[in-house]
């Protein structure tokens, strides 16, 4: 009944937002270049479903690159930091230095590097989701009291397979929790790298539709990312509960 009346609640601020941003636009009388209406918006994102379609296609395939980058790199600076301490130190800077550089500075360096194509914009995905995976897995692998470890060091395992029986089934929590946010932000990432430099793409369709006072195309490329960010996040919680289904059968 809780999660009914969440949905309930939820559904009905989107319908009042929606109303009210509707009721504005027609009570000022707001041209489309200026503000379109919600039905202007969705009339465009269905007429113009197959050009958003056309141009999200590049936007996917550039999330799911830097997604896949961005998760092993993470993976593999988050296990190299726990078993060698110093490095960990010495990589700290560069971690969070890929968060503190803003993308727009970092972008117009990456289309001057790699081209119009879509590796620069992989490129961006990946430095976004590779921080969030790395500081989430680090955190889960120094979750791990040191109790458990002790018994099965006692029992002769080795650190393999201490890793594989125990430290990463205690760290995939926190890695998945990463993964999720990371992945919604490489959505953000993907589409500012297409703003930057690109020749197809729902942010290069954004700015081609803006330059032409097209706001009601470039609400519906919005609308188009809002449910691919939707969809993934989804997707990606589908899979932690397929994943740990004992944490969401406790309530976790």
């Amino acid at each position: 009944m809780r999660k009914f009346r969440n949905r309930i609640l939820t559904a009905f601020v989107v319908v009042l937002v929606l109303g009210l941003w509707e009721s504005g636009v027609r009570l000022f009388r707001l041209p489309p270049y200026v503000l379109p209406a919600p039905s202007l918006v969705f009339l465009t994102f269905f007429r113009d479903f197959g050009l958003l379609l056309y141009h999200a296609e590049v936007t996917i395939l550039e999330v799911g690159l830097g997604l896949g980058i961005g998760a092993l790199l993470g993976i593999f600076v988050a296990i190299l930091a726990f078993y060698a301490a110093p490095v960990g130190q010495a990589l700290k800077p560069f971690l969070v230095g890929s968060q503190v550089i803003p993308v727009f500075a970092v972008a117009p360096l990456l289309v001057l590097w790699f081209g119009f194509g879509i590796w620069p914009k992989v490129a961006v995905a990946a430095m976004i989701v590779f921080f969030p995976v790395a500081v989430n897995l680090l955190d889960g692998l120094r979750s791990l009291g040191p109790e458990l470890v002790e018994v099965f060091q006692a029992l002769g395992a080795s650190e393999r397979k201490i890793f594989r029986l125990v430290r990463a089934p205690a760290a995939l929590p926190f890695f998945l929790s990463g993964l999720r946010v990371g992945a919604t932000l490489a959505l953000v990432g993907a589409t500012v790298g297409e703003w930057v430099g690109a020749s197809r793409g729902l942010g290069y369709l954004m700015v081609q539709a803006n330059a032409r006072l097209r706001l009601d195309r470039v609400f519906a490329a919005i609308l188009f990312l809002t449910l691919l960010g939707l969809g993934l996040f989804w997707f990606l919680g589908l899979l932690e509960r397929l994943l740990l289904p004992r944490r969401y059968n406790l309530g976790l």
